[in-house]
């Protein structure tokens, strides 16, 4: 899609997407950062999707949530978004260090959090 959509680049093409309300494979609607509930969703979705997949694909998932992850870290320098996005920019980093362990460690953190 990209190919035939030039110059329109991977993001602004994920956003598109979004807007036409149809469903999304996990890939295509990305990591959503809008709110905890809809992170928690993506982030599990992809997870699963990384569980079957193989090596080419596991490295594309982790480089949709490496990406997401930066977006939060750069949201969190300003004050007013400091302490969201940082705990966002967690949860994605836990994703990525055991996508399998995620859903467990991300019901705890809601407990205590």
């Amino acid at each position: 899609m990209l190919a035939e959509l030039a110059p329109i680049d991977a993001p602004q093409l994920r956003r598109a997407l979004r807007e036409c309300g149809k469903p999304l494979s996990p890939f295509v609607e990305g990591v959503r950062q809008s709110t905890f509930e809809e992170l928690e969703r993506t982030l599990l979705a992809l997870g699963t999707e990384y569980e079957g997949s193989d090596a080419e694909r596991r490295r594309s998932i982790r480089a949709l949530v490496i990406t997401a992850r930066d977006h939060a870290r750069l949201a969190a320098r300003r004050p007013e978004s400091a302490t969201l996005r940082n705990e966002m920019a967690l949860w994605m980093n836990t994703w990525l260090e055991n996508p399998g362990a995620f859903p467990l460690w991300v019901s705890l953190r809601k407990r205590t959090g």
